[in-house]
């Protein structure tokens, strides 16, 4: 079955200014794919990592991709295709609450 990556973006502002019935009911949601198997985290402080021509390891603190909302969580889905990920996602916090889920096919190497 075909993996995707999902990247929730969202802020405390859209959050809390989300109906607490629509919170809960994301967050319900969220519980239930849990349940049936997707692994799925809130975001950690991120570290980038280089290591130029493999000769020497460089770690910086923070994030190196920006954007106007935070991440807030990622998931790893199954789904039959493209269509099913965005139905699985629409109804997750980030996509009820004002933020936004990307959903990126992940791609098996061989």
């Amino acid at each position: 079955m075909p993996k995707f990556v999902t990247i929730g973006y969202g802020d405390q502002a859209g959050y809390d200014g989300t109906p607490v019935a629509v919170r809960n009911a994301a967050h319900a949601h969220d519980a239930k794919l849990r349940q049936g198997g997707v692994l799925m985290g809130v975001a950690g402080h991120p570290v980038q990592v280089r290591n130029p021509d493999a000769t020497g390891v460089a770690a910086t603190d923070g994030p190196f991709m920006m954007s106007s909302l935070p991440v807030a969580g990622f998931a790893i889905i199954e789904a039959d295709d493209l269509a099913e990920a965005i139905d699985m996602v629409s109804r997750t916090p980030c996509a009820v609450a004002h933020g936004v889920v990307e959903v990126w096919p992940l791609e098996q190497v061989p």
